[in-house]
């Protein structure tokens, strides 16, 4: 072989040999660069699948938030109506029990309260109390259960009040104690179960 086919032969080999390291080393890099591609993907999904939890978990607290407000809202205007309905309701029974109080069934009970009293007094002392309204009533009540009344000097809507001093009882069955009481106790129950 000549100097010249030798150059030749050698540039030849040289120059594939080239080709081939070139080659390799292209698809050595082509591989980490989709090596690094998968990793950046599986990167970029675990992220956008962190801020889709973070997001829905900050909107989950929003709509919480925004629905206790709302519940407590709904609860004040609950709580309000059902105080303006008990005013309401508890003024008519107000107004039913003045009405009562110039009906001659209001004397009939005036007496039997007395005489309960005075049958639970038995032979001890006993004073009657009428409320100051039932002034004009007084005279009629003595005579009919014959035992001293007096006026009291706070009105309690009318009924009777009773005091026993030996035995330190307080008998009462006034109109006020008792609506006093219901007010009190008072409570709307509502519903199916209460239907």
């Amino acid at each position: 072989m000549t100097i010249d086919e030798k150059l030749s032969h050698f540039y030849d080999i040289t120059v594939e040999e080239a080709h081939e390291k070139a080659a390799a080393i292209l698809d050595e890099h082509k591989a980490a660069l989709e090596k690094m591609a998968e990793e950046h993907k599986t990167l970029s999904e675990e992220n956008a699948q962190t801020q889709i939890k973070a997001e829905t978990a900050s909107a989950r607290r929003e709509i919480n938030k925004a629905l206790s407000a709302e519940q407590l809202t709904i609860k004040r205007d609950w709580t309000r109506k059902q105080n303006e309905l008990k005013e309401k309701i508890f003024s008519e029974v107000k107004g039913l029990l003045e009405s009562f109080t110039k009906t001659p069934e209001y004397e009939n009970y005036l007496t039997a309260k007395i005489k309960e009293a005075l049958d639970f007094a038995g032979n001890d002392e006993i004073t009657i109390y009428l409320s100051p309204e039932d002034r004009s009533l007084a005279e009629k009540l003595q005579h009919t259960t014959g035992t001293a009344i007096q006026l009291a000097k706070d009105s309690f809507l009318g009924g009777i009040r009773a005091t026993i001093p030996q035995k330190n009882i307080l008998i009462d069955h006034s109109f006020a104690g008792n609506f006093e009481a219901a007010y009190k106790e008072f409570k709307f129950d509502g519903g199916p179960e209460h239907e």
